[in-house]
């Protein structure tokens, strides 16, 4: 199990505990919603990996491929799960959340224990990006008279101001975001809450000028290292944009330059 810090906002909001009978309960915070009530996929997908926690050989989740099949608000949930058979360095589970109305998404978690040590990589196409410090950065801002959403409040963003042109009017010629990140209430990173930034900034489509609530329908994070202390880099890109639907990659570098994380996602255009 990951370290719970007693202090911490992100942890006492995916706290799970056993079921009678199997499986896992929680109580779904309405704080981390992206507005509207609807809560924010990554928060539902790291509360999900703690609950596969409970009982894995493993205490890391390196691979979450999850299905969102429902917004869902706050309020009580139970997780069902199925573990697979568990090797001497792997473990699988297929998790199911669900609410008063029924399914909210599925995932398929793996798990592993993710070393301690900095291991220089064999090879890697994605450097970590140039970016001011995050001092230098802007804020969360939001365009005029676009409320600011309860993630966005437990969240420490700095947007890039290379692609934070949007929030003025001002849209990019490609998809892309990038800010760093990191738990307002002072927790360092860890793999679950690399599951939540993997989904915390705004759709890339913002770059270009297509704001509103995009839905995410399929959404696959790869965790793979312990992030360092301090802030997360995290980019969003998407490569198409078209016909109501979008895709979104997503990659975090630690303080240190290191990629930690890789996310792909299907997503619902604004209408």
């Amino acid at each position: 199990m990951p370290q719970d810090h007693p202090d911490s906002a992100f942890d006492r909001a995916t706290t799970v505990s056993r079921a009678e009978g199997g499986g896992a309960v929680a109580e779904l915070d309405p704080g981390w919603e992206v507005g509207g009530g609807i809560l924010n996929g990554g928060y539902l997908l790291a509360l999900t990996a703690r609950a596969v926690l409970l009982d894995s050989p493993h205490p890391h989740p390196v691979a979450v491929s999850a299905s969102f099949l429902r917004a869902s608000a706050g309020g009580a949930a139970g997780i069902s799960l199925t573990p697979a058979p568990a090797g001497r360095t792997l473990a699988n589970t297929l998790a199911v959340l669900s609410t008063d109305a029924g399914p909210t998404l599925t995932a398929q978690v793996t798990t592993a224990t993710l070393a301690e040590e900095t291991a220089d990589s064999d090879w890697s196409a994605n450097p970590m990006p140039q970016v001011p410090a995050p001092e230098a950065c802007s804020a969360a801002l939001r365009p005029e008279g676009v409320p600011v959403p309860g993630l966005v409040q437990r969240l420490d963003i700095r947007f890039d101001p290379a692609t934070a042109g949007w929030v003025e009017g001002r849209p990019a010629a490609e998809p892309r975001l990038r800010a760093w990140m990191r738990l307002a209430d002072g927790r360092e990173p860890d793999p679950l809450a690399l599951l939540m930034f993997a989904d915390a900034l705004p759709p890339s489509g913002f770059a270009i000028g297509r704001l509103g609530w995009a839905p995410t329908v399929q959404l696959q994070v790869l965790v793979r290292a312990l992030p360092a202390p301090g802030w997360c880099l995290v980019e969003n890109s998407s490569s198409e944009v078209a016909g109501g639907w979008t895709d979104e990659d997503c990659r975090i570098w630690d303080s240190t330059g290191r990629l930690v994380a890789q996310s792909r996602q299907l997503a619902r255009l604004p209408r």
